[in-house]
């Protein structure tokens, strides 16, 4: 019978190959989770049942794991479960899933109200010693909402080429949709304040360095969004925000004023 943790390896290997290094993560996560969890070195299909399902969505809500970590785990699970079935290497078992959580919530509220927004798109005094990289995190974070709310890892992986004149046209990394955005005034002031001055990158932003699709390139993205999210951090504070700042609530903000603004 195929074994779980070593099918499980197999994928995510696979993913890693293909340039997923994303979706990788999150399969080596949950592996690391499972094995965790079962203290097992392997084990196959036909052991895993409704029950043992329940104990390790159990086990991950005693770590501490959030609703959306164990729905993500779950999942991940689920989508390796039925490859193999798929392969013939694993018993198909009826609602085997059902008891478990494998849906989504929100866990916080990840849009900022207007008196919020109002202090974020205030201009802060560099003479009141804020740290530089604190105010370029500011000015990223509005330049995302002015894209329509861009996600941070399209921001990064956007290319000289994708600007024409004042319009930017690029595929959403997650989903792969064609979108344009037209830059207003301002956007455009800090498109081009911000943007690459390497030539010879074909990035228009120099968040950064390695060949798109690789590795490496992965690795600078995942350190490039810490460190925003951390200066994003500091940002929230020294303003004084209700709520948690973060390269998500651009995105969830902005999608929240058109919904209200339609």
């Amino acid at each position: 019978m195929l074994k779980v943790l070593t099918f499980m390896k197999q994928v995510a290997n696979g993913l890693q190959v293909e340039g997923n290094f994303g979706t990788a993560h999150v399969y080596r996560s949950s592996l690391n989770a499972i094995i965790a969890y079962s203290g097992k070195v392997d084990f196959t299909f036909d052991e895993v049942s409704p029950e043992w399902l329940k104990g390790f969505e159990v086990y991950l809500r005693s770590r501490g794991c959030s609703w959306n970590t164990v729905s993500t785990y779950l999942r991940t699970f689920r989508a390796v479960y039925n490859r193999a079935v798929d392969l013939r290497k694993a018993s198909y078992v009826p609602h085997l899933f059902r008891s478990v959580y494998t849906g989504t919530r929100a866990d916080h509220k990840r849009a900022l109200g207007d008196e919020d927004m109002k202090k974020v798109f205030a201009k802060l005094s560099r003479t009141s010693g804020v740290p530089l990289a604190v105010y370029q995190a500011q000015e990223l974070f509005i330049l995302m909402f002015s894209l329509r709310g861009m996600p941070f890892v399209d921001l990064a992986y956007l290319r000289k080429s994708d600007l024409r004149d004042n319009v930017i046209t690029y595929r959403r990394r997650k989903t792969g949709r064609p979108l344009s955005v037209t830059l207003t005034p301002e956007a455009m002031i800090l498109v081009k304040k911000y943007m690459n001055r390497d030539p010879s990158s074909p990035y228009l932003f120099p968040l950064l360095k390695s060949r798109e699709g690789t590795k490496e390139a992965y690795r600078e993205y995942q350190l490039a969004l810490r460190s925003f999210n951390q200066q994003l951090m500091l940002l929230g504070e020294l303003l004084g925000l209700s709520d948690k700042l973060s390269s998500y609530t651009a995105r969830h903000t902005w999608a929240t004023t058109a919904y209200y603004c339609e």
